[in-house]
């Protein structure tokens, strides 16, 4: 990694490394739906897909917790599932961190255990609180496109802006969980909120 003689990367080193993830990004986008036409629009569920993907990739959790016991690394969904098989068929066949890739359905927190990457969906909006509560002490990144998710201590919301599905950061919530986000990821968010729940 190139560094300027004060130490820090240049701008159009930084600019690469965000041009890179924003790649990533794109191609992981299009290539969600597998087997279909390509001239298929992506909806915001496709989209939202290919970010849980590279989110899994961009986050080191703490020492086994992406994968307790050599197990797969577990995409899970909480409650109803906006995603459909499109998901699976984006995962199917990839790793992360060299582990096989799997999407867990589940009905409550309880059953988040063994979860690296946590969705909620929009129907849990009201016991967000609780569920949030009941996994505060779990190394699991909480997403979901629930309104002011981020504010009530959920760690990354889907937001949209300028007419495309943009994320934003609670950090605060990423590292009492023991998370570390890339800096290249956070680079990419649309705000990274530093706030006590």
């Amino acid at each position: 990694m190139l560094e300027s003689e004060d130490g820090c990367l240049s701008l159009r080193e930084r600019g690469i490394g965000i041009l890179r993830l924003t790649m990533v990004l794109l191609f992981a986008a299009c290539s969600v739906l597998n087997g279909q036409a390509q001239s298929s629009k992506l909806s915001d569920y496709d989209i939202k897909a290919a970010y849980l993907f590279n989110f899994g990739r961009f986050v080191e959790w703490p020492s086994g917790g992406d994968s307790p016991n050599g197990g797969p690394f577990t995409f899970c969904i909480l409650g109803h599932d906006p995603f459909g098989l499109n998901l699976d068929h984006m995962l199917a066949g990839r790793t992360i961190n060299n582990k096989a890739i799997t999407v867990k359905r589940i009905a409550t927190a309880e059953e988040s255990s063994g979860c690296q990457v946590l969705f909620l969906d929009a129907e849990e909006q009201g016991k967000l609180n609780k569920i949030i509560e009941a996994l505060d002490d779990e190394a699991v990144l909480t997403v979901s496109d629930i309104p002011e998710f981020s504010k009530h201590g959920g760690m990354i919301q889907f937001v949209e802006k300028e007419n495309r599905v943009r994320f934003e950061v609670n950090l605060d919530a990423t590292q009492r969980a023991g998370l570390t986000l890339s800096s290249d990821l956070l680079k990419v968010a649309t705000a990274v909120k530093r706030q006590s729940r």
